[in-house]
């Protein structure tokens, strides 16, 4: 099973362009939110690797009071550029000091936080019936530019996960992080049964807008600017063959269970 949490470096090192972070990476399906917020019983919501306030813009602006648990300074700097409170740590550091809460979401962002101490944290700030939602968009380009995007894997980056998904679809990639993230949830004994809900969309990317997102990959976000350089080259002349843009198709995997009363 994937154990991305243990990669402290990694999880902590989206702020290094956090305004690139913030312009290219996709929200989610305004539907999604709307399902998530309908089964809170308030609208109180603590976001978890708020980052950079995708996810809780979102939730503000279907009139949620949203606060942010953020272990890199960075994003949680931008986020509060934004108007949201952002507490600096990791959520199994994190004291809710007596606070509790409606709804804990986290946004592409619960990967990086370890599923047990995780989902004990999230039980001990939600109230009775409040819910904890984890969402993960899982996009997948077009066959052939995603057969071309692993071909620069296997050359450039040998060994790397990226280069060890022939195969297998991003939707296939992200159930594995969903998969770890149940297993917290029932292993803390706090939650009803998790749900599991999925929502696809698309969307067309242009040569720059691929290449403009792609150093925000966690994969990427510490890569020596000569071979992110040498990356990009290579991952653009991919597009320029596809005709300058490509479709990109999203699932967004969500896993929801809700508090059982103490």
């Amino acid at each position: 099973m994937p154990t991305p949490h243990r990669e402290r470096q990694a999880a902590e090192s989206f702020g290094v362009d956090a305004a690139r972070y913030d312009r290219t990476r996709p929200s989610y399906p305004a539907a999604l939110i709307e399902r998530i917020v309908a089964g809170l019983p308030g609208r109180s919501v603590l976001d978890v690797g708020i980052g950079t306030g995708i996810l809780a813009r979102q939730l503000r602006a279907v009139g949620c009071d949203v606060l942010g648990v953020e272990p890199d300074p960075r994003m949680a700097a931008f986020a509060r550029e934004s108007g949201f409170d952002v507490e600096v740590a990791r959520l199994e550091d994190w004291e809710p000091a007596g606070r509790l809460f409606d709804g804990v979401v986290s946004g592409q962002a619960w990967h990086w936080v370890d599923p047990v101490a995780g989902a004990a944290a999230a039980a001990s700030a939600l109230r009775p019936g409040g819910r904890l939602a984890l969402l993960w968009n899982a996009g997948q380009p077009s066959s052939t530019v995603a057969d071309g995007f692993l071909d620069v894997y296997e050359r450039l980056l040998p060994g790397s996960p990226m280069a060890s998904v022939r195969g297998m679809s991003a939707a296939q990639g992200y159930a594995g992080l969903r998969d770890r993230a149940e297993e917290g949830i029932r292993a803390s004994g706090a939650f009803a049964g998790a749900e599991r809900w999925s929502a696809e969309w698309s969307q067309v990317c242009t040569r720059d807008e691929w290449l403009d997102q792609l150093p925000t990959q966690g994969l990427l976000t510490r890569l020596p600017a000569p071979q992110l350089a040498e990356l990009t080259a290579a991952i653009g002349g991919v597009i320029d063959a596809a005709g300058g843009s490509f479709p990109m198709h999203f699932t967004t995997l969500t896993t929801t269970a809700v508090r059982r009363a103490a």
